[in-house]
Parts: C-alpha cells; structure tokens; sequence
C-alpha cells in the first residue's frame, strides 16, 4: 500500500515502520519550492462565472427551474437553378417559456454574412471570394386576431430585431411570425453551404436558409451575438417543411420524408424498404441510372418534397440530379432502429471512396448510440458535394467531398456525425465555445476509430487529433509552449485560424482524452459524461455547468485542472530529481542501532511548471522487475516535491517518469534517472 504523508511532523513515525512493513510509503519532501511552480496559484480556489440557482444547479445538472423557449418552423422553399436561388415562405411559432415578458424578438439571418459590408468580411480582414444582396425580406408580418398584421422591423448585419405589437406573456406565451424572403445561392466559396458542379449536374448544398430565431435563454436573455463565421447557437423545436426542385433532381433533408409516393419511383420505394432491414448497403439509385428518366416519377417541370423532423435545432437539404443513392439500416439500443443513407455522384463511387459511405456512418452512429446516447432521428444522411463546402454538420445531415476517400472519408463521415451529439443533442453555444462541440465531437472520435472494423482507420492521427501524425501528448507541446497560443476559454471569434484546430479541436479533445483516461479513469469518467449528456440533451449547457458536472459526479476538485488547461495555457514539467538513501530522522542520529540500519531509497520528483497531473512513476530493480507507483496530482498541492521511499531490501536501478508516454511532459530529459544520480 501506497500512502501520501500529510503532514511533515508524521516523517520520523513513517521511517520508523518502514523496517517493519513491505509496502512503499510516499511523503512530501522539505526541499525548496522551484521559481516556476506556486503551489498555491496552481491549486487556488476557482470560482465559477455562472451562478448557482433555481435554472442550473450545483451539480451541473438543469434545475428544478430550468426553462427553455421553442421554435417551431414551417417553411415552403422552391429551388430556382437558373440563378440560382432559394426563394421562401417561412411561418415560426415561437414559445416564450421564459419567466419574463418579451417586447421584441430577435432572428439570425445568416445569408447576410455575404453581403459586402457584413461585419465578418472586415474580421477576416480580407476581401471576401463573392458576395450577395444576402436574404431579401418581402415581406414580415405577425398573426393576431386571424390575420397577419405588418410590424416594424430593424435589420442590424446578420440579425433582425421584430418589435412586438404587445409583449409576449411569459411562461407559454406564443407568436406566430410570417416572413417572405428570397436570397441567391453563394458558390462554392459559400464555406457552409453553396453549389458547385459535378459531371452529371451540379449539386447544391442548402443550408443557413431561412430566418430563425436567436436563443433568449437565462444566462443573457437575447443572444445577440453577430455571425463572423462562428458557428451556430439555436433553439428546439418541430419543422415542417417543403422544397420544390426540378423533378430531374433527388431532394436529400434532414428528417424524414413525408411524401416519397409524390416524388419516388415505386421501385426506389421498394428499394428503401428493403434497406430498413438491411444491415448491409443497398442501393436505392445505383451511379449507373444517374440521368436515367427511369429513376425518376417525373420527366418534366417540378416535384415537392415534404420533410418533417421533431425535436431539432436546425434543418438543410441538399439536391442535384447527378446522385446516386444507396442505404442501409442503423441499429440502436432497445431495439430501435433509423437509417443510414449517403447520395454521392457517379464519380465518387467505388469501394476505396462513396461506395463505403453509409457503412461508415452505420458503424459510427450505432457506436456513439451505444456508448453516450441514442441516436435521436430517423434517419442520418452523407451528402457527397463540391469539396469547397466538405466537412460540414447539420441535424441528420452531413456535407462532405466529391474526392473524399478511405481514411479521408471515414474520419469526416465520423466527425460530421459525430456533431449530432456535440452541439445537435447537447446544445453547446458554438458561437461563443466552438471549443465544446468541436473539441467533444473530437474526443469521441478518438475511439470511433479505434473500434471500426477491428482498428481500419485507427488511431486517429488527423490534422484534427494529431497535427502532425504522431503522439498526441507530443503533438500538443508546442501550442502549449507557444506564448501566443490563446486559452481554451476564448470567444471562439478572436482564435485565429493558425490556432483554431491546434486549440478548439486538438488541446480541447486532448483535455478530454487526459481527464478519462490519466485523470479519472473510464470508470469514473463515462457515467459522468453519459449523465451530462443525458440530462442536457436538446438542452443549453454553458461550459461551467460542464465543469461542476464532471466533478459533481466523477467525485474529484478538478480545479487545478480546468484552471492550467481551459483557464490558461500552462505547461507541464515532471521531473526526477534526486535517487538515493533516504535521510534519517535526526532523533535517531544519536543512536547507533537506528543509524547503522539500512535506509530506505528516496526518489523525489518535483513539479518544474505550473501544471500538474497525476503521472506513473516506475522504479527498475536490480533482481530485474519494476514496480509502477501513480502519484496524484496532490503530490504538488503543498510544495513543488514529493518523494517516494522504497523499502530497504529492493535495490533501485532506475527510476521513469511516465514510462507509456501518456502525458504532455514538455521536457522527458529530466524523466528518467539511474540510481546515484543527481
């Protein structure tokens, strides 16, 4: 048995029975703080900047409280190519579930990003690839008495400000606004979404194309934040909606669709039927029917697809008529089921490239449904569009590349899904803490790819786990050591795109992967984790309500973590100091029958920067085994050395700090020490 000497006068108690026992006994060693480390700025008390209440409780979890407004949309869309343009006709039914009285509604009109004088275009500080008018409003009404009636309205860049005729009631009051817009289709430097060409068409990627509601939630009221390219903070709720296409085109939504008897062959239909139940991939339009007047109920003029999805941040589509299209079923915990569809060009088939698409979305949404949380929808869609607009996620639907393939396509397949849970499910403000759901979703990744298909495509060693391919606790080191590296606590908006991946993605996920498998162990982490998500699924968690659930559950202070690897950018340095004879007690100097005992070894290792983490010391004897001791991170909590004392009849060799190579030790000289050495 291992123990941790708690206070200094305990030394000559603990060396006596040392003689007497053959366990290892670690105390806290006298020997001088270095510059580097503050004991007691690393573990300092760390106030949360979120209050505790009647909405969000002490142990991270909603409060008994806790409320949310809703969203419903219903939309009818039309597709016109030859501009190209979405033009629409929205009605939102918002739900003020707030205890206060709205006088106004605020709505994110994302298409104005666009436009030239957007205030992102002067973040980026450089001219945008194209622009547009951004969304046009026709015309903006709201119901009341059974007709609509026109309020007034102010646009401010990529937000709408609706003044209300009377407030809306708190606590289920409700609204129903009208709005009529149209906006043209950005190309393929749209970046989320956009058209761009492929042999037998071209395909559009539709996404960011209605009005939609800002969330008004207990932490600011409206949140306001404007659009630099951040991602997205919205509220839940049920859409409706209609996308009208030439009748040459498949119509791929988020959701399921309503009416494939209106826009389906009747073979198609059998063909999805068959996948329902199909574990392996059945193709609903196989590459060599594109452009076939077979493979599609209608020759001429346009077809209305109608899809529904309850539950939901957020709705897209896609539509071209060059898709092939194929999909299999998804099993889910308790026996449910959805399904796993990808609708890709003739020219991304093949079995290194689309051909194994919803294979890879099957595995990688049946393993995150089983070890964080059920897939929530139906179904689950990969589109295959202009690599441009690759690597983008929306609720249930995903937007990859043309070129994507093996390795390349898993991993984005895995990502892109991935989002479901992190910020689709858990509803992260990615606007503000981009380092939530991308950093989460990357985390999970990590075992995604450890687990397919025996290891296929593990480990993951991407540019957004690994920059560089190799040990992720090595890969981190130099964004940790760059002084210009900002923390993981920054509005998303100031990262710039040199540390966007190295922090938001890679230090987040790596912080994750530390705490479960370092820090706490699986044991202790995953049910805190499934809790977390659980409890706040199609909810809005802030990260302190992340911080106090993992500790709150987990059952550690996880201060001196959160405090050196979100709050700052600190470093880590573990060394060993010192191997040799342990000092005796100075009372027992004077008398020969103590001193002329044998000694126990004494290995100190010390705290060198101001972060810390548990570490595996493994001591190497001369008889040829070793012994692995784990020393916890309140090793460091009172002075910046702790030392380990061996019993007198094990002769040390060698002492290894970190000898798998698990944590971001920025300096390994100093991790490895042969006995008599300094």
């Amino acid at each position: 048995m291992t123990r941790i000497k708690p206070r200094r006068h305990a030394l000559r108690h603990r060396l006596r029975s040392l003689f007497s026992v053959s366990s290892t006994l670690l105390a806290i060693a006298a020997t001088p703080a270095l510059a580097q480390y503050q004991p007691r700025e690393t573990f300092a008390p760390r106030p949360g900047e979120q209050a505790v209440n009647v909405y969000r409780s002490s142990n991270g979890l909603p409060g008994p409280q806790y409320w949310q407004n809703k969203a419903d949309y219903q939309i009818k869309a039309t597709l016109e190519t030859d501009k190209p343009a979405i033009s629409g006709d929205e009605v939102i039914t918002y739900t003020n579930n707030s205890p206060d009285r709205l006088s106004e509604l605020w709505l994110q009109l994302d298409q104005n990003i666009y436009k030239t004088n957007s205030r992102s275009a002067y973040a980026d500080g450089k001219a945008p690839e194209g622009t547009t008018d951004g969304f046009v409003l026709d015309a903006v009404s709201i119901e009341g008495g059974g007709k609509g009636d026109s309020v007034s309205y102010t646009v401010s860049d990529a937000r709408m400000r609706v003044a209300l005729p009377k407030p809306l009631a708190p606590k289920g009051g409700q609204v129903k606004l009208h709005i009529r817009y149209h906006f043209t289709i950005p190309g393929d430097w749209g970046g989320r979404m956009g058209w761009g060409p492929a042999k037998a068409g071209p395909i559009y990627e539709i996404a960011q194309w209605y009005p939609r509601m800002a969330v008004y939630d207990d932490i600011r009221g409206w949140d306001t934040l404007p659009y630099l390219a951040q991602e997205f903070y919205l509220e839940y709720g049920n859409f409706d909606y209609y996308v009208t296409a030439p009748s040459a085109m498949l119509v791929a939504g988020s959701g399921e669709l309503v009416n494939p008897q209106e826009v389906l062959t009747s073979e198609q239909r059998s063909r999805l039927d068959k996948a329902r139940a199909s574990d392996a991939t059945v193709a609903i339009r196989s590459p060599e029917e594109v452009g076939d007047p077979k493979s599609r109920p209608k020759k001429d003029g346009t077809l209305t697809w109608h899809y529904r999805m309850e539950n939901t941040r957020d709705v897209v589509f896609a539509a071209s008529a060059a898709f092939a299209w194929d999909a299999a079923r998804i099993n889910l915990p308790d026996k449910k089921t959805a399904l796993a569809m990808s609708l890709y060009p003739a020219e991304s088939q093949g079995k290194e490239a689309w051909g194994r698409s919803t294979e890879y979305l099957k595995d990688a949404v049946e393993r995150f449904s089983k070890r964080w949380f059920p897939y929530p929808w139906p179904v689950a869609v990969n589109i295959a569009g202009p690599d441009n607009l690759a690597g983008m996620e929306y609720p249930g639907l995903l937007f990859d590349g043309i070129g994507d393939k093996t390795k390349d396509l898993f991993w984005v397949t895995a990502h892109e899904i991935g989002h479901t849970w992190f910020p689709m499910v858990v509803g992260f403000d990615e606007r503000r803490h981009a380092w939530m759901d991308e950093g989460f979703n990357t985390f999970i990744d990590v075992y995604e790819s450890d687990d397919f298909n025996h290891g296929e495509y593990g480990p993951k060693r991407d540019v957004e786990y690994a920059p560089g391919g190799g040990n992720p606790v090595d890969e981190i080191i130099p964004t940790l050591k760059d002084p210009a590296a900002p923390p993981i606590l920054s509005r998303a908006d100031t990262i710039i795109e040199k540390y966007r991946h190295p922090v938001t993605y890679f230090k987040s996920a790596l912080g994750l992967v530390l705490l479960r498998e370092q820090i706490l162990s699986p044991e202790r982490f995953d049910p805190a984790f499934r809790q977390f998500i659980a409890a706040w699924a199609f909810k809005h968690p802030k990260p302190d309500d992340f911080f106090r659930a993992m500790e709150s559950s987990a059952g550690e202070d996880l201060s001196w973590w959160w405090r050196g690897w979100y709050d700052h950018n600190w470093t880590l340095d573990l060394a060993i100091d010192k191997i040799g004879p342990a000092e005796a007690d100075k009372d027992d100097k004077d008398k020969p029958e103590k001193a002329n005992q044998p000694r126990p070894t004494a290995i100190t290792v010390s705290s060198h920067d101001k972060l810390v983490m548990p570490v595996v010391l493994r001591v190497d004897f001369a008889d040829g085994s070793h012994r692995d001791y784990t020393l916890p991170a309140e090793s460091w909590i009172r002075q910046n050395a702790t030392t380990v004392f061996v019993e007198p009849d094990k002769k040390v060799v060698q002492a290894t700090l970190d000898p798998d190579h698990k944590i971001p030790d920025i300096n390994r000289d100093n991790n490895v020490l042969k006995a008599g050495g300094k």
